[in-house]
């Protein structure tokens, strides 16, 4: 799942370097945090969330043919996750 949402996220930000991701895995929900350069956080969400929003309706998707469940969550500077 990293994997799927890091070639996603990299090839829409403008710094793929600064593309942090972290699993925190449970039994059955694995959640996703999502940390970019603050310059990349409008390109990830997109007007009116709809690329955030597409982002994770294929996380769910893939997640879904595997039995769990998955949380994207955006990380700000301070460590707050954003929705």
């Amino acid at each position: 799942m990293k994997e799927f949402v890091e070639y996603i996220v990299k090839n829409l930000v403008d710094h793929p370097d600064k593309v942090r991701i972290n699993e925190v895995g449970g039994t059955h929900t694995l959640i996703i945090e999502l940390a970019v350069e603050k310059s990349d956080i409008g390109k990830i969400i997109g007007k009116k969330g709809k690329t955030i929003n597409a982002i994770r309706t294929l996380l769910m998707s893939v997640a879904s043919r595997n039995g769990i469940r998955v949380n994207l969550e955006i990380l700000e500077e301070e460590g707050a996750a954003a929705k």
